[in-house]
C-alpha cells in the first residue's frame, strides 16, 4: 500500500498579525488584491482583520467593510480575530461567521492586551462563546501565552489545559495555543502540545508560533512531532504583538512551506510563487509603490 502524504494546513495571518503594528495602513482595496494574489499561491485559509478599537490599532479600521467585500470570495475561509463581545457583535453584525476567539493565560499580558485580568476574561469569554455558538459561528478558541509569558514567566500546564476544556465544554470546533511573547521553546511544545491533544482530540489544535532568536521552526517541528498539523503563519515573517517590548515576529509562512515539505508534508502552497509575492510585499510595508497600494 502506498501511503498518502500528510497535509499541513496553514492559516494566513499577515493581514490581522502581519501588519498590525506597521506604519504603512494597507487600503481595502489593498488587502483585497493581497488575498487574491496569495490565493493564486495556494493559500484557502486567512485571518484578516480584528474587531479591536481602530484607534489603537488604526491598520484594523476597515474590520466591517473588508468582511463585507470578501463576501464574494466562495474559494477560501476568511477568519477575523475578536477579544471582547462587542468586537464579536461587531463582526457578527457584518455577517462574519468564522471567528477566532483569543484569550491570555497571563493576567498581566490580558491586563496590557485587553484591559482585562484573567477572572474578569473568563466572563466574557463565556459570553462571547454562547453568543457565537448561538449564532453558529465557526469559532476558533486561542489561548495566548500558553508558553510562558514575558511578564509573568512560566504559565503553569494546567492552567492552560483547563482554558482548552473550557472552550471544548462551551461548543468551540476549533482550538489553538499561540506562543504570544515568544517564550516557547521544543522540549516544552513536545511536552505541552502532547498534553493539549490528548484533551483536544479529535478536534483540530492550531499552533501560533513566533521566532524568538530563530526558534520559530525547531518549534513548528516540535509540534509536528506531537501531533500537531494546524499551523498560523505571517508572509516574511512579519508582525508580533504591539503590547509587548521586543516582541518577536511570526514564523515566516513561505519558510514553514519550505521546511514541512522537505520533510514530505503537503500545503497545496506554490512556493516559489509565493516567494516571489513575498518580495513584492516586503516592498508596500517599505513604502515602495507596487500594484498593491496602499492609501
Amino acid at each position: 500500500m502506498i501511503l498518502q502524504p500528510e497535509r499541513i494546513t496553514l492559516e494566513d495571518q499577515t493581514l490581522r498579525d502581519g501588519i498590525q503594528r506597521e506604519a504603512v495602513i494597507l487600503s481595502t482595496t489593498s488587502k483585497i488584491e493581497f488575498i487574491q494574489q496569495m490565493m493564486d499561491c495556494g493559500i484557502d485559509r486567512f485571518q484578516v482583520t480584528a474587531f479591536v478599537n481602530p484607534k489603537k490599532v488604526p491598520q484594523m479600521a476597515d474590520a466591517e467593510k473588508l468582511i463585507v467585500e470578501l463576501q464574494k470570495f466562495s474559494e477560501a475561509s476568511f477568519f477575523a480575530l475578536v477579544l471582547n463581545l462587542k468586537g464579536l457583535e461587531r463582526a457578527l453584525r457584518c455577517g462574519c461567521r468564522n471567528v477566532e476567539i483569543s484569550i491570555s493565560a497571563s493576567n498581566t499580558h490580558g491586563l496590557k492586551n485587553v484591559g482585562m485580568g484573567l477572572r474578569e476574561a473568563l466572563n466574557e469569554l463565556d459570553a462571547m462563546l454562547k453568543l457565537a455558538i448561538a449564532e453558529k459561528a465557526l469559532v476558533k478558541m486561542s489561548v495566548q501565552c500558553a508558553f510562558g509569558c514575558q511578564y509573568e514567566g512560566s504559565i503553569p500546564e494546567d492552567e492552560v489545559i483547563d482554558l482548552l476544556k473550557r472552550g471544548l465544554d462551551r461548543g468551540v470546533q476549533e482550538l489553538s495555543l499561540a506562543d504570544t511573547t515568544g517564550m516557547a521553546y521544543p522540549e516544552l511544545i513536545l511536552q505541552r502540545v502532547s498534553k493539549a491533544k490528548e484533551v483536544v482530540a479529535p478536534m483540530p489544535l492550531f499552533l501560533h508560533l513566533h521566532d524568538p532568536d530563530g526558534r520559530g521552526i525547531s518549534n513548528l517541528m516540535a509540534g509536528i512531532e506531537a501531533g500537531v498539523r494546524h499551523f498560523d503563519a505571517t508572509l516574511g515573517g512579519t508582525g508580533g504583538c504591539p503590547f509587548i517590548p521586543y516582541a518577536p515576529p511570526n514564523i515566516a509562512l513561505e519558510v514553514v512551506v519550505e521546511a514541512v515539505s522537505k520533510r514530505g508534508f503537503i500545503t497545496g502552497v506554490r512556493h516559489e510563487k509565493l516567494v516571489s509575492f513575498r518580495e513584492a510585499f516586503m516592498g508596500i510595508l517599505k513604502g515602495e509603490p507596487c500594484s498593491i497600494g496602499s492609501k
